[in-house]
């Protein structure tokens, strides 16, 4: 017997469960013989569940836990660091263990999206900014890439130029925000260096070279370094351009505080006029809502929480208040529709303004555990 989630086609509006449903923390969602009485009440079922299966065996000695997107993100920094000061300083024989990184990004990502992209906004303490944000954006441009239906292989090239696109740069993005003309002249110039890095590496696959020399281009030909125009973009470098701008957005840097999280997609939507592809930039903010899943925010009830999943809409998502309407910390975290008027989402705050210190794993369960 083995814990897997739940999937669309193991439940039909009218049917009868076949097992136990649990969500991540281990709660009961919906007993054995539960009947499904709408498409939305089954599709809430997906979002969040997961079964003991009898008729799928469990390896010998392996866990039946759900696996920690958190950890499995965590390692991928791990591995990802030394392999980029290793590129950097002119060495080789990296793509394998590269490839390594970009599969524990495509797990994290296969297990449970939104966990993977809660842990940009509350993980970034992992490791320096030149390394997390490289494992950031390869989560953003997965999540996208996955909803437009991309094929695998494309899919692995594009999250490899996400970890690797940039290696020529790494000395300068932990520094301070205001740059000499000798180092903004680096900044213009380090895809192709990036590119040329790489090629010392060993690197030859055409499509992830590209992607690495395209990430900085705009629709409109106002980027670099080539002026690219709109369809001369391959998709997969307009996937990780669209990436690597949220997610820097959304970073804490030593010289600069974060956007909110719905503030940089609302930067994305404009943008998206003129530098990057605008029904790319449509699908971001489907995929990550209005409220992306783990930004703080205050409730019409006064209660402050964090936004826990996608709700029906992305306007209307899952939040989980850990403090109540008087200020006090919840000794339970409780979960709030904010499709009901009291539950309704009033502000976004950032983490500085929420007084709380709480653990993914208290909000997403085993699936974040550290």
């Amino acid at each position: 017997m083995t814990i897997r989630r739940l999937t669309r086609s193991d439940l039909r509006v009218g049917e009868l469960l076949a097992w136990n449903v649990f969500g991540e923390n281990g709660a009961l969602l919906a007993r054995k013989g539960f009947m499904p009485s709408s498409d939305a009440q089954a599709d809430s079922l997906v979002e969040r569940g997961y079964v003991d299966d009898p008729a799928v065996p469990a390896p010998a000695g392996a866990s039946t836990e759900p696996p920690s997107v958190l950890r499995l993100l965590n390692h991928a920094v791990a591995e990802l660091e030394p392999l980029l000061h290793r590129i950097a300083a002119g060495g080789a024989g990296v793509q394998a263990e590269l490839e390594q990184v970009a599969l524990l990004v495509a797990q994290a990502v296969e297990i449970h999206p939104e966990v993977a992209a809660a842990c940009i906004l509350h993980n970034q303490r992992a490791a320096p900014y030149a390394v997390r944000h490289c494992i950031d954006t390869a989560v953003v441009a997965q999540i996208v890439a996955r909803a437009v239906k991309r094929p695998a292989a494309e899919m692995q090239s594009m999250t490899l130029a996400a970890l690797t696109m940039n290696v020529a740069l790494l000395r300068l993005q932990d520094e301070r925000g205001t740059l000499s003309d000798e180092e903004k002249a680096l900044v213009r110039s380090h895809p192709e260096r990036g590119v040329a890095l790489l090629r010392q590496a060993g690197v030859t696959d055409p499509l992830w070279l590209d992607c690495v020399q395209s990430h900085h281009e705009n629709e409109d030909g106002s980027g670099y370094p080539r002026a690219l125009v709109g369809d001369a973009i391959a998709l997969p470098a307009k996937l990780v351009a669209l990436a690597d701008r949220y997610c820097a957005r959304v970073s804490d840097r030593p010289y600069r505080k974060p956007m909110l999280p719905n503030a940089a997609l609302r930067d994305i939507l404009l943008e998206a006029r003129h530098a990057l592809d605008a029904q790319l930039g449509a699908v971001l903010i489907r995929e990550l809502g209005i409220y992306p899943v783990g930004t703080f925010v205050r409730l019409l009830n006064g209660e402050v929480g964090v936004v826990s999943r996608k709700g029906l809409n992305s306007t209307t998502p899952w939040v989980q208040s850990f403090i109540g309407p008087r200020g006090a910390p919840l000794d339970v975290f409780l979960q709030r529709d904010t499709r009901g008027d009291l539950s309704s989402i009033r502000d976004v705050l950032s983490a500085d303004q929420v007084d709380a210190n709480i653990r993914m794993d208290q909000v997403w369960g085993r699936t974040a555990l550290p």
